[in-house]
């Protein structure tokens, strides 16, 4: 195949021993659209189209750019993936089932900074399976920011996002232990969080984003009451943000932020565009009670786009086709509307 179209949003496998595969295809089956590939190894994807009942015939790739006959799967297999995937028993942590997710990424990566593709959707990895796999970071978003490193090997700063239709959060701190955090709270971060969020929200079409931001304590920290974190770092930070034209505003009380960012019209307009979390459970907890179906997770900061759905490998319904691609689907629709 030597037709090329323009440049495609990849779909990585995910972990093959999760419901990865099967919510990739599904996806791809419902959408069908032009400028999706998926990356990974044909097996898994053929196996995955038996579980969720499609039957599609499989296109491999020889780049991930080609494109394939109509009606087909279009799957690009990167080179250097395990060949016994097949053999790892579904739902269960695999080394193998690491190591190819891994290698998925990476390559789906250096197609995105060669040019060749302009947007990245990943389905869900295993952190256990990766680090058995022989990858020394804890998850996506610190693999991809280690794949963004200049030549000189400075790391992009890269924030999660989790966004579904009624709500956006950014968090200034991701997958650290709860003391560890609290220490990583300084006005520099809070700052960096608060301009990557704006832009980032610019750049998906919001014209003038408005910004809320969770206190770290109960109550905000109750004037230091309970804490003086806000005192010291957040409100600092917010003061800085607003002072180069960012419209940031807090810090509020935790408890009650996320109902005011909350856009659920007409009854319940929200205040806010995104609100900025703290720390990851702070910030996650509230989309996800919202549902995970439509949730999105984003990565900002790094010099790409990279989406992916808004839950995990799921163990325990991996093969029985009851995988649910609505998050999928979401991811990819986030990701066309990132890299137009």
């Amino acid at each position: 195949m030597n037709t090329t179209s323009s440049r495609p949003l990849l779909l990585t496998m995910g972990d093959a021993c999760g419901i990865g595969p099967e919510i990739a295809v599904a996806a791809w089956a419902a959408d069908r659209g032009a400028d999706l590939r998926l990356v990974g190894d044909a097996g898994v994807f053929r196996r995955a189209l038996g579980f969720m009942g499609l039957d599609l015939p499989v296109a491999v790739l020889d780049q991930c750019d080609d494109v394939a006959p109509p009606d087909c799967l279009p799957v690009w297999q990167p080179s250097g993936l395990p060949t016994d995937l097949l053999d790892q028993p579904l739902g269960q942590v695999s080394a193998q089932a690491g190591a190819a997710a891994a290698r998925c990424i990476i390559a789906a990566v250096h197609e995105q900074q060669a040019g060749r593709s302009r947007a990245l959707v990943t389905a869900p990895i295993h952190k256990e399976a990766l680090h058995a796999g022989g990858i020394d970071h804890p998850g996506h978003t610190e693999l991809l920011q280690a794949l963004c490193a200049d030549a000189q090997g400075r790391l992009p700063p890269v924030r999660m996002m989790l966004a579904n239709d009624e709500l956006r959060v950014v968090l200034v701190t991701i997958h650290v232990a709860l003391r560890q955090a609290v220490d990583l709270i300084t006005t520099g971060r809070v700052l960096q969080t608060l301009r990557i969020t704006d832009e980032a929200l610019r750049r998906a079409g919001v014209a003038a984003p408005r910004i809320g931001v969770a206190g770290l304590n109960p109550h905000a920290g109750e004037g230091g009451l309970f804490g003086d974190e806000e005192i010291h770092h957040i409100a600092p930070a917010i003061e800085q943000a607003r002072s180069l034209g960012i419209d940031a505003r807090g810090p509020f009380a935790p408890d009650t932020v996320f109902m005011r960012a909350r856009h659920a019209p007409p009854a319940h307009p929200g205040e806010f565009d995104a609100v900025v979390a703290m720390t990851h459970d702070q910030g996650l907890i509230p989309v996800k009670y919202l549902g995970v179906e439509q949730g999105v997770n984003v990565t900002l900061g790094l010099p790409l786009v990279r989406t992916s759905p808004d839950h995990g490998t799921a163990f325990d319904i991996a093969g029985s086709g009851r995988a649910d691609p609505a998050s999928m689907a979401a991811a990819i629709r986030m990701a066309r509307t990132m890299s137009a």
